[in-house]
Parts: structure tokens; C-alpha cells; sequence
């Protein structure tokens, strides 16, 4: 006589453990698992020389120069930070180099913003002759050193009047980070479906009321993207700024911390105190234009 399996004894029979013997709950337990250690690793591996930047900012000389590992301050001063911020830098205050920093970055941001804006909605909605070579001619632009460019942007420069000047530095700035900001808003100029342009023209909008109403606040999470990729490039740039201003009180900050670099020694918690001063307005700009940056990136990352 045979016997047939009952309903509740069957499906026990087809949850056998895999060649390995891991079920598979155990398995994506433990993918689970490994994916968090590596983005542990990744954060730490990230957030390591910052952190280090101002442990080392508020140890004292004693504890910089030892030879001994010391992760954390054995004792907290802020010596470093007081006197770059009474003593200065160069006869200058240190005020001056970041208000100069910002200038231009935000000047770059500013203006690159808009060109990049304008070029890439030509370049998306309009069908003109040499388009493609364009494109790859901005590619090609981007791979090119700035330290290239150094001889024939000065010569450009002091012909202009720009010399010694921020808003030279400006220009420079929007020239280096342009064709970065045109390929990319392109692809999202070109997501927006044209279809909505029409329907606003039909609705008697102009073109421009088109354009700012209807394209722009669609293209604001890109815009924002490009625009951070433009801020730090300005903020952080340091041979243009070197080259294009002779006196001191035109200076970025990272021309500043050049200065405590001497032929005798270099003074390490004063680089580490302004660098962290540095930082602070880069963070700041981060955390007030995270949530779109994160929503422009996968948006231009999907879309195109």
C-alpha cells in the first residue's frame, strides 16, 4: 500500500539547506552583514584625515611633534586656533582670506551657474549642426590639466585688466568648472519631457516665463549638484590664485595656509587650526543643500 505525503509535510520536505548548508535567510544575513562592515570601513577610511585635521588642531605642540601614535588629544588647547585668529597671516587677518574665498567661489557658483544652465537647455532642446562635436569637445576640455592652461589664462588675464584681481579669478574659475556643469545639466534639461514647454506655450506663457516657471524648477535638484561640484573647486583652488595675485590681501585661503611652510620647520597645528576653519563653510553648505543634492545625482544618474 503506498502512502502519500500530508499537505503540512511537504512543503518541510523542500526547505532543505543549500550545498553550502546555509539557508537562505542566513545568507542574505550575512550579505547583510558584509555590505554594512565595508560601508563601515568605506565612513571610517572617509572620515579619518578630517578628524585628524582637528585632533591635530587642538593638540598642543608637544603631542604633534612626538613619535608616539596618539588618536586622541591628551590635552584639548585652542592656542593654535587663537593665534592665527589674533596674529593673522602674512599682516593680513585671516578674515580676509575667507572673505576672499568666498568671493570667488561664490562668484563661480553664481555665474557658472547660469551660463552652464543656458548652454546645456541649447544643447538639449536645440538640433543645430557640429552638436555631437560639442559634446565631445567639452569632454575633452575637462581632461585637459588645469597646470596646462596656467601660461596662456595669465597672459589672457593681464591682457584683460584682471591681473591682481578677483574677478579674474572668477573667470578662471567658471572656465574650469563649465564644461562639467554643461554636460551634466544637459541630461537633465533633456529628462524634462518637451511636452510640458509646449502645453505652457498653448497656455500663452512666453518663452521665458516658460523656461522659468516650467524648466527651472524641474532642473533646481541638477543645478544644485553642479553647483556644490563648482564651489569646492573654486574654494579649494590654489595655483591660479597663487599666480594671478600678487599682493597678500588678495590671497584665498589656500594660498594663506602656504605661508606656514618655512625653510626651518612648518607649523603644523596652525595648518590644521586654519584648514579646519576652512572646512567649516564647505559643511555648512553641504548640510543646506544635502537633500537636493542627493535627489540631483540619482536623478542625473537614472535619467538622460
Amino acid at each position: 500500500m503506498t502512502t502519500s505525503l500530508s499537505p503540512r509535510t511537504a512543503p518541510a520536505s523542500r526547505r532543505r539547506p543549500s550545498s553550502s548548508g546555509m539557508s537562505p535567510l542566513a545568507r542574505k544575513r550575512l550579505s547583510r552583514a558584509a555590505l554594512n562592515t565595508a560601508g563601515v570601513l568605506v565612513f571610517l577610511f572617509a572620515t579619518f584625515p578630517v578628524y585628524w585635521m582637528v585632533s591635530t588642531a587642538l593638540k598642543t605642540n608637544d603631542q604633534i611633534f612626538t613619535t608616539d601614535f596618539i588618536p586622541i588629544p591628551r590635552e584639548i588647547t585652542f592656542e593654535h586656533v587663537e593665534r592665527i585668529l589674533t596674529e593673522g597671516v602674512a599682516g593680513n587677518s585671516i578674515w580676509v582670506y575667507m572673505r576672499n574665498s568666498a568671493i570667488v567661489a561664490l562668484g563661480t557658483v553664481l555665474i557658472g551657474a547660469v551660463f552652464a544652465l543656458l548652454a546645456a537647455t541649447a544643447i538639449a532642446r536645440f538640433r543645430f549642426r557640429g552638436r555631437t562635436s560639442f559634446l565631445i569637445l567639452l569632454l575633452v576640455v575637462q581632461m585637459i590639466p588645469a597646470e596646462a592652461l596656467l601660461i596662456p589664462l595669465f597672459l589672457n588675464v593681464r591682457r584683460l585688466g584682471l591681473y591682481d584681481n578677483l574677478l579674474g579669478l572668477i573667470v578662471i574659475n567658471v572656465g574650469l568648472t563649465l564644461p562639467f556643469g554643461v554636460w551634466m545639466l544637459r541630461t537633465f534639461v533633456a529628462a524634462v519631457p518637451k511636452s510640458l514647454e509646449e502645453a505652457a506655450w498653448i497656455d500663452g506663457a512666453s518663452r521665458f516665463t516658460t523656461f522659468w516657471r516650467v524648466l527651472f524648477p524641474l532642473v533646481a535638484p541638477g543645478l544644485v549638484a553642479t553647483s556644490i561640484f563648482s564651489f569646492i573647486t573654486a574654494w579649494n583652488e590654489l595655483i591660479f590664485a597663487l599666480i594671478l595675485m600678487s599682493e597678500s590681501s588678495g590671497y584665498t585661503m589656500p594660498v594663506a595656509l602656504q605661508f606656514f611652510f618655512g625653510q626651518r620647520g612648518v607649523d603644523w597645528g596652525a595648518i590644521m587650526a586654519g584648514s579646519t576653519m576652512m572646512t567649516i563653510p564647505v559643511v555648512v553648505f553641504f548640510l543646506l543643500v544635502q537633500r537636493r543634492m542627493v535627489s540631483g545625482l540619482v536623478a542625473g544618474a537614472v535619467k538622460g
